[in-house]
Parts: structure tokens; C-alpha cells; sequence
């Protein structure tokens, strides 16, 4: 399966994509790891990618689609795989599509998560990160075992600075548009199947099991 897992921030992506990954045997190919990757790697794009996020500058397309290209062709990708954070934009979403034409390895799969802005909101600002692992949790609705710490590597759990309900609005208004566009592109396309992101953890995950399974080609 080649799937991309499209979803404003808050929705759950993160989540599922991990569980989704671990069920299906495919590796779970989220731009910011990418980009993390390649810089420490050393490698000619690691290179090139490393001012930009050093800066905190966007990474062009033009090398963003050049890392999932390489990304792409790793041996763990071979039978699939399951983009998460690309393609965040019409043309990249175009270039995606020339790409794996030319690989021979065209999308099967576009899963939206689909959650209404209010509880994206109350999402996002109860959300608490590890800075070390990057492990999620949420004070409401994901707590760790113990509070504060991280249930992964035993780390302090801390709130994103974005996360305030000021920043949060604000990013979800950018994603908001952008998102409809590419859910438009890819349900032209035949491709897309919507994810009631609102349910039971578990429901949200038999249901994207279901359109993985009804949209298989």
C-alpha cells in the first residue's frame, strides 16, 4: 500500500499512523523525522537541508520532494509505505504524483481525519510532548501513567509553544485551506476516503482499516 494521511494538526495522525505502520509492516514516513534524518546523516541533501532547518526556514519543495524520493527507494519501502506531513501543497502534490508514476509505486490510499476546529482547539492546547522521543499525550484524553512523564523514555513532558489557544487558532486558519485543497485534489482523483476523527480512539482505528481495505487496487 502507498498511502498518504492527510488531517489539520490535532487530529490524531500521529496515533494512528504509528498503529497503522506496526499492523501493515510499512515504514511511517513523517516529514519532520525525514528531515531530522538527513541532516545528522551527513549525506549531499542532508547537507542542503540542514540551513533551513537550522533557521527554522521552510525546506523548498524542490529538495523536500529530492529527501522523499530517497526516502521512498529504501529497501524498508519496498511494499509500501505511509506519508505523513507531504504533500502539504497542490504542486507537491502534483510532483508526488509524477514521482511515484516513475517508480512504479502510484498512491493507493488517501486517508483524511477529519475533526471539527473547536475540538482540534481543546485538542491541541491540553496536548504535552517529549522532547526527547517525541512521544504525544494529552491531559484529558491520553494521559501518561505518571503525570508530567513520559510513558516512552521517561522524560519531562512539556506544552508546545504553538500550543497556546492564540497560536493554535492561527495555525489551524493557515492549514485549514490548504488542506481542503489537496482533500479536493485527491477526492477527484478517486482517491480519498474521510476518517471521522471525533470517535473512540480504537473506532477511528477499525475505520481506517476498513477504507484500507475497501480501497485496496
Amino acid at each position: 500500500m502507498q498511502v498518504v494521511f492527510m488531517g489539520l494538526p490535532g487530529a490524531g495522525k500521529g496515533t494512528q499512523a504509528t498503529a497503522i505502520c506496526e499492523d501493515l509492516g510499512i515504514p511511517h514516513v513523517a516529514t519532520g523525522d525525514m528531515y531530522r534524518a538527513a541532516r545528522s546523516s551527513g549525506t549531499e541533501l542532508g547537507v542542503q537541508v540542514k540551513p533551513y532547518l537550522d533557521t527554522g526556514r521552510l525546506v523548498p519543495d524542490d529538495l523536500t520532494i529530492a529527501l522523499v524520493r530517497d526516502r521512498l527507494g529504501q529497501a524498508d519501502a519496498k511494499n509500501g509505505f505511509l506519508l505523513d506531513g507531504f504533500p502539504r501543497t497542490l504542486p507537491q502534490a502534483e510532483a508526488l504524483a509524477s514521482m511515484l508514476s516513475g517508480m512504479g509505486k502510484p498512491l493507493t490510499h488517501v486517508l483524511y481525519l477529519e475533526v471539527r476546529e473547536e475540538e482540534l482547539l481543546a485538542r491541541l492546547t491540553g496536548r504535552r510532548v517529549c522532547p526527547n522521543c517525541g512521544a504525544s499525550f494529552h491531559i484529558a484524553f491520553n494521559r501518561p501513567a505518571r503525570e508530567a512523564v513520559c510513558d516512552r523514555c521517561g522524560g519531562a513532558l512539556v506544552q508546545r509553544s504553538d500550543d497556546t489557544p492564540e497560536a493554535v487558532s492561527v495555525r489551524l486558519g493557515e492549514n485549514l485551506a490548504r488542506t481542503k485543497a489537496l482533500a479536493d485534489f485527491y477526492e477527484g482523483r478517486g482517491l480519498l476516503r474521510r476518517i471521522d476523527g471525533e470517535q473512540p480512539i480504537a473506532t477511528v482505528y477499525a475505520a481506517i482499516r476498513e477504507a484500507l481495505k475497501g480501497g485496496e487496487r
